[in-house]
């Protein structure tokens, strides 16, 4: 089958004969029905990036409309573990030649996200830079437009770690992390860098893709890696040509993957793992960006939290 679209932008067509879709992303595929119209054929979606508990899902593709189970084995697909086969997928996902909205040039700002396993309390969580997201009681958009600014965290999570020869391939030295509810504010029109950067969880040799989504925007993926980050060094190395606009992009085991985006939609806006559960375990953060420009909230939104005189 041919790739021909991504989370709603043309790709550069090419040819999978499997195709890796995280959660969050939408595809467009062509597949020519050349085949044997008397037979029917198996399609099959199988779990990569963590070792299969549920068995395999299959369809029919029928030229006929024929239910009748294939007479061949339904395929099997890559190994679950097979790193570097959906690494190069995402790499060769780029903008389709005719389609290119090139980048701007540089960023005025850049975060660098390390994405960690930790524990708080003696629950496991997710954790970003050291700090496990939460959502604060009273949304983020009423509370700045209403004033209650004692409703979440005023300091803004941080924007880096100490990553000179950090090992992303042992488990984290600090297991523990903290809890924040604090985002981080953009200046309204500027260009945002964002770098995630995966590692090992708290058991030895283990790590996991993850689907990061950003709402509110599209961002243009820069580029991919395996290995440790170094702001020093990879940067030179970014698609600034052809990237490939998307809203949910995938950072590999023990990889970091590299996004730009324009802070031009009014609002405040999620990015996070797009795994629910890990969303829920923290795995995110929130952006800020010209609050200012937002109309007045009509009354019938308010309700939570200290809108509706409840607790924080």
């Amino acid at each position: 089958m041919t790739v021909v679209e991504a989370d709603g932008h043309y790709v550069k067509p090419f040819v999978v004969k499997n195709l890796n879709i995280y959660s969050g992303e939408t595809y467009s595929v062509l597949i020519k029905a050349d085949q044997d119209p008397n037979r029917n054929y198996w399609l099959a979606s199988n779990v990569v990036s963590r070792q299969p508990a549920t068995p395999t899902g299959t369809a029919i593709l029928s030229y006929s409309g024929d239910r009748a189970p294939p007479s061949t084995t339904p395929p099997t697909g890559p190994a679950w573990n097979d790193t570097m086969y959906r690494f190069q997928q995402s790499v060769a996902t780029v903008a389709h030649p005719a389609h290119v909205q090139p980048p701007p040039p540089r960023a005025d700002r850049t975060i660098l996200l390390l994405n960690t396993q930790n524990k708080i309390d003696a629950h496991i969580k997710w954790a970003l830079n050291g700090v496990s997201f939460t959502l604060p009681h009273t949304p983020y958009l009423v509370a700045m437009k209403r004033g209650l600014l004692d409703t979440f965290d005023q300091r803004p999570p941080p924007e880096t770690y100490a990553h000179q020869g950090y090992d992303v391939y042992a488990p984290p030295q600090n297991p523990n992390a903290t809890t924040s509810d604090g985002l981080y504010r953009l200046r309204f029109g500027s260009v945002v860098d964002v770098v995630l950067q995966n590692a090992n969880m708290l058991a030895p040799n283990k790590s996991e893709t993850h689907p990061w989504h950003l709402h509110g925007h599209d961002f243009w993926v820069l580029g991919y890696g395996i290995g440790r980050f170094d702001p020093a060094v990879h940067p030179a190395s970014y698609n600034l040509k052809d990237p490939v606009l998307k809203n949910t992009v995938a950072v590999h085991p023990y990889g970091w993957t590299a996004l730009r985006f324009k802070a031009d939609n009014p609002g405040v806006w999620a990015f996070h793992c797009h795994i629910e559960a890990h969303f829920f375990m923290g795995m995110g953060i929130v952006f800020e960006e010209g609050i200012q420009r937002v109309a007045s909230l009509p009354p019938e939104i308010m309700g939570c939290g200290e809108t509706n005189g409840g607790h924080r």
